[in-house]
């Protein structure tokens, strides 16, 4: 284990005495906003403590058996109970360092949250907008893997059943953490079904993952900049489509940014669901700018969202996918577009916590 992480693991089990230390005093038990907070820390911090006093433990193991085995050398069967040891230790020694390189990279409290995904056809005419209802089958079929819910909060369908613009709403156990790496530029290689003489052509679409806010510390929005207008629905829907004006737009007036919702039967619900998308929007584009100026690389990093980046080709005729960002290619495509996206997130996160840990070991 390279040096910085015991000197990091070591300030935990010193931060744990001083929890327990805290959460004993009278005063911190009588304020109850202070103990929970302390409280959640301490579970935090025993839990790595523990798995840290376990690894020095079987570090000490392991140095016994390796004493046993120069001790043992006429002797075949402590010979065979050493080694038998040393494997067994070195085996837990590799998970427990990996276990604690990945309770130590520095958690996104918006991980956990649900998240709002935009899907937007781009260059490439009716082809691109059959892509982006390909984009929006595969990350349904991917729902459904995982076992989450969704809902189409807007939709804008092309004539030929693509979709020129659509945004879900996906809830589910840690869906930004996963999903927040499909922002950015998809490419598609495919002969398109408007082809007549079987060439190949290349369009794309766009995708936005953005972390549905918490009521209690989104944004604050002033009502005075919005502009709220209605409009007759229109596609699915049953028989109150288009009876009413029951569609929302909403518009925030400073930044420009236009968030709508048509798939609720009220325009009360409609109102409120724009409200949220519109909140996600206006809070992602905050946390792109703060980004931005914090770090001048932040176009290289995984999961930067800049939609103007190409992050990914889906290549139909080689049957291939490459996520450019972190040069993974997998020939699997039509797996994948079946929803089957579990080696693509996880060699993200992957390549996210190598560059976390990467980051610790620089500033530490």
């Amino acid at each position: 284990m390279k040096p910085f992480l015991r000197q990091q693991l070591a300030r935990y089990a010193d931060r744990l005495g001083e929890l327990e230390f805290l959460l004993s005093r009278q005063d911190i038990m009588s304020d109850m906003a202070q103990f929970l907070v302390l409280s959640r820390e301490h579970t935090d911090v025993a839990a790595v403590a523990s798995r840290w006093l376990r690894y020095q433990q079987r570090e000490a193991d392991l140095a016994g058996a390796q004493e046993m085995l120069k001790d043992a050398a006429d002797d075949a069967e402590m010979l065979a109970m050493a080694q038998e040891e040393i494997d067994a230790a070195n085996a837990e020694l590799a998970q427990l360092e990996a276990e604690l390189q990945r309770m130590l990279l520095p958690k996104d409290p918006d991980d956990a949250r649900p998240a709002f995904v935009e899907i937007r056809a781009g260059t490439g005419g009716d082809e691109s907008a059959l892509f982006a209802a390909d984009l929006a089958r595969m990350y349904l079929r991917y729902c459904d893997r995982k076992g989450w819910k969704h809902e189409v909060m807007s939709e804008s369908a092309s004539e030929l059943g693509g979709y020129k613009e659509l945004v879900l709403r996906i809830e589910g156990d840690n869906v930004y953490g996963a999903l927040k790496f499909e922002s950015g530029g998809h490419r598609v290689q495919r002969v398109p079904v408007t082809e007549t003489q079987g060439r190949i052509h290349t369009s794309a679409a766009t995708v936005a993952v953005m972390a549905e806010p918490d009521e209690a510390e989104a944004i604050k929005i002033n009502p005075s900049d919005l502009r709220i207008d209605t409009y007759r629905a229109s596609g699915a829907g049953g028989q109150h489509i288009n009876k009413t004006d029951s569609a929302v737009r909403i518009t925030h007036l400073p930044t420009g940014i236009v968030a709508e919702c048509q798939d609720g039967r009220s325009q009360h619900s409609n109102k409120a669901q724009a409200l949220k998308v519109l909140t996600a929007r206006i809070q992602e584009k905050d946390r792109s700018e703060r980004a931005a100026k914090e770090s001048a690389e932040r176009k290289s990093l995984v999961g930067s969202g800049d939609r103007s980046d190409r992050i990914r080709t889906y290549n139909f005729p080689q049957g291939r996918l490459t996520d450019h960002r972190i040069n993974l290619t997998l020939y699997k495509l039509l797996t994948i577009m079946e929803g089957d996206l579990d080696d693509v997130v996880n060699a993200l996160q992957a390549h996210e916590a190598a560059e976390q840990l990467a980051a610790l070991e620089l500033n530490s």
